[in-house]
């Protein structure tokens, strides 16, 4: 079996069958289980699965609309740290299903418990005040939980603010996870000097004494997507199109964001479009299924990526996996749930807890 069939693997009857045959079985899978299904896709994922979505957001908003259902069965479109986070929130009767497992979060998998329980350690060494993780959504249960039990919390970068703020309010230091480039944003948006500002690379660990007088640690990963635009993409884009407004995720490195007129989450971004003025032009520094989407949405305006630049695990999840799936849910078999161990759950859960409390 080739690399390629084992990554998202479907029976040969799936993948033979056109897009409005896939559609059809989808639409009828959906029909039979009626409320005892819900769909949800990430704003990153391929139309053809939108299409089919009961609600789309990102990643946290989807979770929470997991939890919030009765449904027994919850088919997560998106990345592993998200089905996680649903799975997290969501009752034991629930299951969580992810189309297609090997969908996972490179940024996620940059941060591993064990590597974050040595960099506290290591900052214990020359911090006396305390230490307070936050981790970013986009990670694993695992460091979630990590968080959890040594009393930090989870953030979005809707909300990384006010988390840090809440930090600082406990009279704390920050470790932050595992995105550089939000943890530094955020903390320099804040007004914080850069020399209050370190960089912890788990790969290349610096000597601790080096980051002693910091009061921001940002683990050293990144999104793939985020930090492949440039300055010059925002140059470029202000050269073609002069009038525009450029704005761009926060999980871009800093540069990018000091060279756009605006940083913001996904749910920020959608926000300003629906906002803008008809015949506005707004260039938009995220994933271009998003861009995509908008632009089709709001003909009255001319939304413009700032490069093209698509998430390559999102991309993973295709109808025939999602047919694949439901067929399986209407024959009563349920296949690729996404199960978190309890002590796990547990822990994780306070850090999203505490988020949901603060911010």
């Amino acid at each position: 079996m080739s690399r390629e069939r084992r990554i998202g693997w479907v029976p040969d009857e799936y993948e033979a069958m056109s897009a409005g045959e896939l559609a059809q079985r989808v639409s009828h899978a959906k029909k039979v289980l009626g409320s005892r299904l819900t769909i949800l896709g990430h704003h990153y994922q391929r139309d053809e699965i939108i299409r089919h979505a009961d609600f789309r957001g990102d990643s946290l908003e989807l979770s929470r609309r997991a939890a919030e259902t009765d449904s027994e069965y919850i088919v997560f479109c998106g990345v592993s740290f998200m089905a996680e986070t649903a799975a997290v929130l969501c009752s034991p009767e629930q299951a969580v299903i992810q189309p297609v497992q090997e969908a996972l979060c490179p940024m996620a998998e940059m941060a591993s418990r064990r590597q974050a329980e040595a960099t506290w350690e290591a900052l214990s060494s020359v911090w006396d005040d305390p230490i307070i993780p936050i981790t970013y959504q986009n990670s694993t249960a695992e460091l979630k939980a990590f968080v959890g039990q040594k009393g930090g919390a989870v953030c979005t970068s809707s909300n990384a603010r006010a988390l840090f703020e809440w930090a600082f309010g406990q009279g704390g230091r920050i470790l932050f996870v595992p995105d550089e480039h939000l943890g530094t944003n955020t903390a320099l948006d804040m007004g914080l000097p850069e020399a209050a500002l370190g960089v912890w690379d788990p790969l290349r660990p610096p000597d601790p004494a080096s980051v002693a007088d910091c009061r921001v640690v940002a683990w050293k990963g990144f999104c793939w997507v985020h930090t492949g635009f440039t300055v010059e993409d925002v140059a470029g884009a202000r050269a073609q199109h002069p009038d525009a407004l450029v704005i761009v995720h926060p999980e871009c490195p800093r540069p990018v964001v000091v060279a756009s007129d605006l940083s913001g989450s996904t749910a920020r971004i959608i926000r300003v479009v629906e906002e803008a003025p008809k015949g506005a032009t707004i260039v938009v520094g995220t994933e271009c299924h998003l861009v995509d989407r908008l632009a089709q949405e709001y003909p009255d305006k001319q939304i413009v990526p700032l490069s093209r630049r698509a998430c390559g695990s999102m991309s993973l999840t295709q109808l025939k996996h999602l047919a694949y799936i439901l067929d399986g849910l209407v024959a009563g078999e349920v296949r690729n749930v996404v199960s978190v161990p309890d002590e796990v759950a547990h822990w994780a859960r306070l850090a999203l807890d505490k988020m949901l409390q603060i911010g």
